[in-house]
This record gives structure tokens, C-alpha cells and sequence, in this order.
């Protein structure tokens, strides 16, 4: 009898020795950790090396840097969602995407369980990601990215955002590097308008060709500048304009003359001309402005305003006495500086191609 008390003591539970063998190892079994040595199935495992054998602390392969958190952070760490841990900076685009659609399938299906009624809003904001059992059913005052209460469907959407903006950024710099254009493109009305157009348009947009770019398109710009010119024509027929010249010299050093039109309303470019050799003699420079004045309308022209070097000078007297009702009006230098790169920009359009 007291062997059986003392049994009994030892087995409170009343087991039979032969199971209670068993019993401790399926025991046992439950208690090893998804982190263990061993019993790493997880993809993330792939990608990082286990500093201890517990698995909180974690080394990545492709950046070198060491973090706690075990698989979990390893797989926001090369996802880039800023999610505890910062972005890896080396890993492959392949891997992140890879990664990518572990943790955004998690959160997809806690939508779709959300959504279905499957879930209390308790539970729409527990952790899902059974990797790790410590943070299994752990409450985040959001969830599965950020620790601020918004919307999942609303993580869901921006989740790369501040990242790929990034990425987008740096192939626009290279574009603009590469290409030699001026940084001040950047603050034109079109530069902003062009991105949202074609964001609006959605993925998939393909950009203009150098064919379309150089005839279809070219001849679709140069109806509309010229449907603009005309209402500014009506205009100048009502107040009166004022015929403005600049000249300049470009890369392959011929004399390129700008003509624009000044009115109370705006300032409009009208034509550029060759006239390399033109400005050097008196009488073809005439004839050049004279043939301008006609086209813009005599009637219409109160001055006409261009440099005060000698031959304009010559050329502005024998205008003056052909039209006897404009002023001829000399300034010292360049007359339009401000005009200058809108002008080489609309004498590609307008100009004819050889």
C-alpha cells in the first residue's frame, strides 16, 4: 500500500508509465519554437543568418546589417514596408517582390476575412503572420505594417509608395542628367501637367516615339500654336501691337533673328528667321522687317523695336518711309531676353524640317 501511495505521488495524473513516455515528447514537440534550429520552414530563413539559436537576432545576406525581431522583420526588412526595421538597401528586386507578396498576401486575406464577416474588428487588427509564435495574435493599433490605426485597404495601396517615389525619382534625374536639360524644366506648368496625365492614364502607358514625337505630334502642336496666333490677331486688330526683334547666335554660329508680338494682353512669338546673311547689309534687313510688318497687318502695328546697331538703324529710316504711320524705336543690346529659350523652343515647332 504505501509503494502505491508513493506511486500515486509520483504520477498524480494516474498515467500508466508506459505512456507518460508519450505524452512528454508530444509535450515537448508543442513547446519547439517555429525559430528553433531545425524547424526553420520559413522563406525569410533563406535570405538571413541566425545569430543564437533562439532566432531573434538576424544578420541579412544582402546588406550585412543585424536586427532583432527574428524571420518576421527579416521579411518587412527586404519587403522595404519600414514596418520595425529599416529597408534593406542591397537586396535584388526579384527577392523583394518575392517577399512582397508573403506579407501583402497576409494582409489581403485578412481583408478578405474582415470583409466576409469572418473577423471581429478585435480581431481585424491582431497579427496574422504565424511565423513567429510570440507574435502570434499580438494586438497592433493598425496592422500587419503600420502601428497607426488607418485603413487596410488604405496600407495596402501605399505601402511601396515612399519607395518606389524613389526609384521613380532617381530615373528622372538620370533623364534629365543624361540629356542635358535644364534644371528649370522642372518648375514649367507642363513638367507637372505631363506626370499627372500620364498617371491618370494608369499602368501600361507607353511614351511618345522620336517618330511620333518629330512628325505626328510636331504637326498637331503647330495647328494648335496657330490657333492660339489667330485669336491673338483679332485682338491686335482692336488695340494695336508693338513688333519686337532679337537676335542671337547658336551652336553652329549663324545669326538667328526672333520677331515677337507685345500687346496689353500677353507677348507672343511669331517667327525666328536664318538671317545670317541678311543683318549684315541694310536693304535686306528692310525688305526682312518689312515683309514681317506686312504679315502681321500695317493697320494693326503702332512700333516696330529692334537693336541700334548701324544697319538697323539704316533699315528703321527706310521703314519709316515706306509706312508713315509706325515708329521705329532703337534700343541698345539685346531687346527680349526673358523670351530667349521659349523662342528656340517654338522656332523648332514652327520651323520647317530639311
Amino acid at each position: 500500500m504505501a509503494s502505491t501511495q508513493a506511486n500515486a505521488s509520483e504520477n498524480p495524473t494516474n498515467i500508466p508509465a508506459s505512456q507518460s513516455g508519450s505524452t512528454a515528447a508530444i509535450t515537448s514537440k508543442r513547446k519547439v519554437s517555429k525559430n528553433a534550429l531545425g524547424s526553420r520552414t520559413n522563406v525569410g530563413w533563406e535570405h538571413g543568418i541566425s545569430v543564437g539559436e533562439d532566432g531573434k537576432k538576424i544578420q541579412c545576406k544582402y546588406c550585412y546589417k543585424f536586427f532583432l525581431g527574428g524571420v518576421y522583420r527579416m521579411k518587412h526588412h527586404l519587403t522595404g514596408t519600414q514596418k520595425d526595421v529599416g529597408a534593406c538597401t542591397a537586396v535584388s528586386d526579384e527577392v523583394k517582390k518575392q517577399m512582397w507578396d508573403v506579407v501583402s498576401g497576409l494582409q489581403v486575406n485578412l481583408m478578405k476575412k474582415t470583409s466576409m464577416g469572418g473577423a471581429s474588428p478585435g480581431e481585424a487588427t491582431k497579427e496574422v503572420d504565424t511565423t513567429d509564435d510570440k507574435r502570434k495574435g499580438k494586438e497592433l493599433d493598425g496592422n500587419i505594417f503600420k502601428k497607426i490605426r488607418i485603413s487596410t485597404q488604405t496600407t495596402i495601396h501605399n505601402i511601396f509608395k515612399k519607395n518606389f517615389r524613389e526609384e521613380v525619382c532617381l530615373e528622372i534625374r538620370t533623364f534629365f542628367y543624361n540629356n542635358g536639360i535644364p534644371f528649370n524644366v522642372s518648375r514649367s506648368e507642363e513638367y507637372s501637367r505631363m506626370f499627372e496625365k500620364a498617371i491618370r492614364y494608369g499602368q501600361g502607358f507607353k511614351p511618345p516615339s522620336y517618330h511620333e514625337l518629330r512628325v505626328p505630334l510636331l504637326k498637331k502642336h503647330v495647328e494648335l500654336v496657330q490657333q492660339s496666333l489667330e485669336e491673338h490677331r483679332a485682338y491686335w486688330k482692336q488695340v494695336g501691337c508693338t513688333i519686337m526683334t532679337d537676335d542671337w547666335t547658336d551652336k553652329r554660329r549663324r545669326t538667328i533673328l526672333n520677331f515677337f508680338v507685345n500687346s496689353p494682353k500677353r507677348t507672343v512669338f511669331l517667327k525666328s528667321i536664318d538671317a545670317s546673311h541678311i543683318t549684315k547689309t541694310a536693304d535686306k534687313l528692310f525688305k526682312m522687317i518689312d515683309d514681317v510688318v506686312e504679315e502681321v497687318g500695317e493697320e494693326n502695328v503702332i512700333q516696330v523695336v529692334t537693336d541700334n546697331a548701324a544697319n538697323y538703324k539704316a533699315a528703321g529710316e527706310m521703314l519709316m518711309k515706306k509706312r508713315k504711320k509706325l515708329f521705329w524705336t532703337l534700343v541698345r543690346g539685346i531687346v527680349i531676353h526673358t523670351f530667349h529659350n521659349s523662342s528656340q523652343l517654338t522656332s523648332k515647332c514652327t520651323g520647317s524640317s530639311k
